[in-house]
Order: C-alpha cells, then sequence, then structure tokens
C-alpha cells in the first residue's frame, strides 16, 4: 500500500477538508464526495488518494459507480 492510499478517519479528513460532518455526509448521499470504507466492525475511514482526488476538484467531482471496494 502506498502512502496515497493509506485509510484516513473522520477528524483528519474534517480538517482537510474544511466540511462539517453533516455537510460530509449529506456529500455522500449526493455522490459529490468519495464514500467510507469498512475497516473493522465498528470503524470506517477513506482512502486518502480518494480524499486528495476530491481537493483537486471539489466543484465537478463525482463518486464513481458500482462497488467501492
Amino acid at each position: 500500500m502506498n502512502s496515497s492510499d493509506r485509510i484516513i478517519r473522520m477528524k483528519t479528513v474534517l480538517a482537510r477538508t474544511g466540511l462539517s460532518r453533516s455537510t460530509l455526509y449529506r456529500k455522500i448521499a449526493d455522490g459529490t464526495f468519495p464514500a467510507q470504507i469498512k475497516i473493522s466492525v465498528h470503524g470506517a475511514g477513506w482512502r486518502e488518494s480518494a480524499i486528495n482526488h476530491w481537493l483537486s476538484d471539489p466543484v465537478t467531482y463525482r463518486a464513481p459507480t458500482g462497488d467501492p471496494k
């Protein structure tokens, strides 16, 4: 796993994006922000590469369709 594919948690995502938690979840539901991936029974995070992709162009970002795994 390279450094851009490490898993980052909610606190880091919120700090990097400047979004609020509710806005982040709304954008996930709309398909305009990368979805979380499950990392344990009670934990989830985001691939850092997906967040970097969103940060490069947040206005036109569309989540890929299909299975996010």
